[in-house]
C-alpha cells in the first residue's frame, strides 16, 4: 500500500475526507520545513498542532516558515 492509499484508508477510519493532492503537497512540505529547522521528530507534532489549532495546511506552512531559530 503507498502512502496516499494508506491515508485514505485512515482518513475513512477517522470519518473525515483524505487530503487533496494540493493539501497532500503543502502538508509534506510543512512537514520538511519543520523536520530541517529543527529535529525530524517535529515534522509530525507539527501537522498535529496544526490540526489542532485549526489552521489550514498553507496557514501552518506560513507560520513554520515564519518561525527563525537563534542562529
Amino acid at each position: 500500500m503507498n502512502a496516499k492509499d494508506w491515508i485514505a484508508a485512515y482518513a475513512e477510519k477517522l470519518g473525515t475526507a483524505p487530503p487533496t493532492p494540493a493539501e497532500f503537497s503543502v502538508l509534506l512540505d510543512l512537514a520538511a520545513e519543520a523536520a530541517h529547522a529543527s529535529e525530524r521528530v517535529a515534522a509530525p507534532v507539527a501537522c498535529w498542532v496544526a490540526a489542532r489549532a485549526g489552521s489550514s495546511p498553507e496557514e501552518a506552512l506560513e507560520a513554520a516558515r515564519s518561525i527563525k531559530g537563534d542562529g
